[in-house]
């Protein structure tokens, strides 16, 4: 009995020490080598620089933790997943948030078409307004995705890349940046190539802080949206009146708007929209609960090229929509 015991306690240390033990460095690794050689002949890095600070990082065991799916896939619910966003706390502080910068806002509206609630509820909904921008080193969580995740390894490459050329480009210390594990910056939790494409300065200093500048991360979700097509006075989305349960084929036909409003009138789902109108049909699905439909315009669409999920895009817009009745009239 006491050798059984013993030879048990033995296996479970030898796997807390293979558990314990951290994946190999950077530095070294042939890939992260090979990476550095490519940008210093494309982009005119020091590939001896570059290897040296991926030399001072690790890959991250709690980023590749957080990226990978579930092992059982997540049931969707909206009545689950709503609280999380649409809550007091939000709409108190993007009213509050609001009224602290009603003029970069109604600059922001004049230049680029977006409503005001609209900026905010974005803000809010990624970081509670520059409350929770992340913690992770943001080269650190690129390179762990772009070097010891296969699965979209690309992308994080790519990423990885444009977040070494905005670093050089805004004189930061790549080493020093914090944002999410999937390496998300600032306020607006930007990827590193849409603060590139997309960020603007709007604060007028002559430099893009996504982190310390408020009107900054205001402008450029603004411009976001507009360069993403977003249509000035147009409507988001409305409820949809349905009649039984819609064809399958309606929800599958995907998140950009291709269902005329007329068509699905003849299978019995109604709207306040325009027959000639294009739209997509939205279904926040509860396990339990009856199903609500929406019917999702062009704007609707937009929001979600920020982050491309019809649970976030109803959760900013309705978010939107609280925070702009809870200001007091001008």
């Amino acid at each position: 009995m006491k050798h059984a015991l013993a030879a048990l306690l033995l296996a479970a240390g030898a796997c807390l020490t293979q558990a314990a033990t951290p994946m190999p460095g950077f530095a070294g690794n042939p890939e992260v080598v090979e990476f550095a050689r490519d940008l210093e002949q494309r982009h005119g890095f020091n590939a001896d620089q570059l290897l040296e600070q991926f030399a001072q990082i690790r890959p991250n065991a709690k980023v590749l933790e957080l990226i990978k799916p579930p092992v059982s896939p997540v049931q969707r619910s909206w009545e689950r997943y709503r609280p999380r966003f649409l809550n007091e706390r939000r709409i108190n502080w993007g009213v509050q948030f609001w009224q602290e910068n009603q003029v970069s806002l109604a600059r922001a509206r004049a230049n680029y078409g977006v409503p005001e609630e609209i900026i905010v509820a974005i803000i809010g909904v990624e970081t509670e307004y520059g409350r929770n921008m992340g913690s992770f080193r943001v080269l650190e969580a690129l390179a762990t995705l772009a070097f010891h995740y296969p699965r979209r390894a690309d992308f994080f490459r790519t990423e990885l890349e444009q977040f070494l050329l905005l670093a050089r480009e805004n004189d930061m210390d790549a080493l020093n940046v914090r944002g999410s594990f999937a390496g998300a910056i600032g306020i607006p939790q930007f990827m590193p190539g849409s603060q590139r494409r997309y960020a603007v300065d709007f604060d007028g200093d002559r430099k893009i802080d996504l982190y310390g500048s408020v009107d900054d991360a205001i402008g450029s979700v603004a411009r976001f949206l507009e360069q993403h097509g977003w249509q000035p006075g147009q409507a988001v989305a409305v409820p949809a009146r349905t009649h039984g349960e819609p064809e399958r084929s309606l929800i599958e036909a995907g998140i950009q708007p291709t269902l005329k409003v007329a068509d699905l009138a003849q299978q019995g789902i109604t709207g306040n929209a325009d027959p000639q109108a294009l739209v997509t049909l939205v279904d926040l699905v509860s396990p339990g609960r009856a199903t609500e439909y929406w019917l999702g315009f062009d704007n609707f669409y937009v929001i979600t090229r920020y982050n491309r999920s019809s649970f976030y895009a109803m959760s900013v817009f309705q978010l939107a929509e609280e925070i702009r009745a809870r200001m007091p009239r001008q």
